[in-house]
Order: C-alpha cells, then sequence, then structure tokens
C-alpha cells in the first residue's frame, strides 16, 4: 500500500452451493479463461497494491479451496461462513477484525464476479476515501424496466433515469458494516447486499459508475460471456 493510505481490505462470501446454475458442485469452482469463478475474483482484488488482505468466507465443509493457488499468497485468509450472503459476511468482518481496525475500509465482492476491473476497482477507493461516504459500484438501467404485478400483467412504467444497478465491491468502515448487519440480523431484516444494511442503518452510500463486464455469474449463460471477458482483459494485458 502507498505510505499514509487508508487501510483497505475485502471480504469475499462463498459459501454458497449455486443452485441456479445447476451442476454438481458449487458455481465459483467452475473453470472459465483457464481458472475457477472464484480464482478470478480474488485475483482481481488482490491487484490492487491497496488491499492489505482479503477474507474468505467458506462453507465448513469446503474441499475445494484448499487446492487453489491463489490461497498461497498471504493477504489472503479463510474462515467459516454461513448460511446466508449477509451471515457469510458478518462472519468475514468478524474475523477481519483481529487484523484488521474498525476505521479501516473493508470491500465486499461477490465469489462469482470474475471480470472486476482494476480501474474499477481503484476508481471506487479513491472515490470513497476522497470523501469518506461508503460506496458501491453499480451500473445506471438503460433498458426500460416495467413493474409487473401478480398476475403477470404490467402495473407500470418506471422512470429509468434514477435506476441502478448494484455490483460488488461494496466498501465501507469495517465497524460500522459490522454494526448495521448486526442490527439487521437482530431485526431480523432481510437484507440482499450491503448496501442495503447501511441504508436501513441510517448511513448514506455513494453510487460509484462500474462497467457492464463486472457481471455476476448467475445462470450458465453468463459463463461464455465471463469467458469473454476475461479473454479479452488477458489479451490486452489489463486486469
Amino acid at each position: 500500500m502507498t505510505a499514509g493510505a487508508e487501510r483497505c481490505w475485502a471480504v469475499v462470501p462463498a459459501a454458497g452451493i449455486g443452485s441456479r446454475m445447476g451442476g454438481e458442485g458449487p458455481k465459483q469452482y467452475l473453470e472459465v479463461a483457464g481458472a475457477t469463478i472464484l480464482e478470478h475474483s480474488l485475483r482481481a482484488l488482490l491487484a490492487s497494491n491497496r488491499m492489505a488482505g482479503v477474507m474468505l468466507a467458506l462453507h465448513p465443509d469446503d474441499e475445494l479451496a484448499s487446492q487453489l493457488s491463489v490461497l498461497a499468497d498471504a493477504r489472503v485468509h479463510t474462515t467459516a461462513g454461513g448460511a446466508e450472503r449477509s451471515d457469510s459476511v458478518l462472519a468475514g468482518l468478524l474475523a477481519l477484525e483481529h487484523l484488521a481496525d474498525a476505521a479501516d475500509w473493508v470491500l465486499v465482492h461477490d465469489a462469482a464476479r470474475p471480470c472486476l476491473q482494476l480501474a474499477d476497482l481503484d476508481k471506487l477507493i479513491d472515490k470513497v476515501t476522497a470523501n469518506g461516504v461508503g460506496g458501491i459500484l453499480a451500473e445506471p438501467i438503460v433498458d426500460t424496466v416495467k413493474l409487473a404485478g401478480a398476475d403477470g400483467r404490467i402495473r407500470r412504467t418506471l422512470d429509468r433515469d434514477s435506476l441502478w444497478r448494484a455490483q460488488t465491491p461494496q466498501m465501507f468502515r469495517l465497524g460500522d458494516l459490522r454494526a448495521a448487519l448486526q442490527a439487521a440480523r437482530d431485526g431480523e431484516l432481510a437484507v440482499t447486499d450491503e448496501a442495503s444494511a447501511m441504508e436501513l442503518a441510517g448511513q448514506p452510500v455513494q453510487l460509484v459508475a462500474g462497467s457492464r463486464r463486472n457481471l455476476k455469474v448467475t445462470v450458465p449463460a453468463d459463463l461464455e460471456l465471463a469467458a469473454w471477458y476475461l479473454g479479452q482483459s488477458a489479451a490486452g494485458g489489463a486486469n
């Protein structure tokens, strides 16, 4: 890290089973462009010299992670995750408290987002540390968006000018995010990402424009697109 810079850490929740992908194993261990999805996602974070360390939250019965060469990097640490994404993130934050300070920044990144570019990662870190307000990478929605009723019919068309598609990393102070996630758990409130927990806690969250290529591999069709993006990055020498 640059001398005098605020410390940044990452948490990667990887305890899921990836049921929507089908197959026999978790989707983060599917291979694309010569490595597993998880390896690409971790390497994208580790490509930044501003990253002090990465806490990887794994399923307690995970037997595959130990076979990944990227775990040999001294900056990668592991802990047991939980049943839900928010449980795994909270477990990762609690494990990080032995290494980091509550005022350090933590970036939570999906294990299934292998195409994160270094330029976007740096942009997020720059904007968040510049004004001290947590933020997330996100993509403005350009499609026409319809609100549907239970009968499958359109209720109305939404104003897309104010709509964004959330991505990761999502970056907040470690202590603030831990408290927000714990409060959501104690209140039995469902949160689908870290920004949701911070919003419920009354904390401001800024949007930082990311790239469409920072896709989350969710269904089999996403693999082909991820492979193409990763191939383009390798050919161009980009992250």
